[in-house]
């Protein structure tokens, strides 16, 4: 599922606009992500896209980078043979897209304010 756009607050994904964080999967998008403590990532926050098992998990922390993901998380994920991807919202937008049509799959989770 290519995304379209993306600024601060506003993501289009395949035609469909969403307003609010979302969760990317092959077949679907998961709007309206909601998190434990919203700018600190939690392994509770994450269980749906580790039971999918994708091959690589990208990680947007918004517009400006405020969403914290701890490196005992990231540690956590990697031991699961998942590899991941933690940038700010905007370069993990354009990662995802670049990484489409590969033999990979793929999920973004995506906090698309702050």
């Amino acid at each position: 599922m290519k995304i379209d756009s993306y600024k601060f607050g506003h993501i289009v994904i395949k035609g469909q606009e969403y307003t609010s964080d979302v969760i990317i999967y092959h077949d679907r998008v998961g709007a309206g992500w909601v998190r434990e403590e919203e700018h600190r990532l939690h392994p509770v926050d994450i269980t749906d896209i580790l039971n999918a098992q994708p091959d690589i998990l990208i990680i947007g922390t918004g517009y400006a980078g405020v969403l914290t993901v701890p490196k005992e998380l990231i540690a956590h994920i990697a031991a699961q043979r998942i590899e991941v991807n933690v940038e700010k919202t905007p370069a993990a937008v354009e990662l995802y897209n670049s990484l489409l049509g590969q033999k990979h799959y793929v999920i973004a989770a995506l906090h698309i304010t702050c």
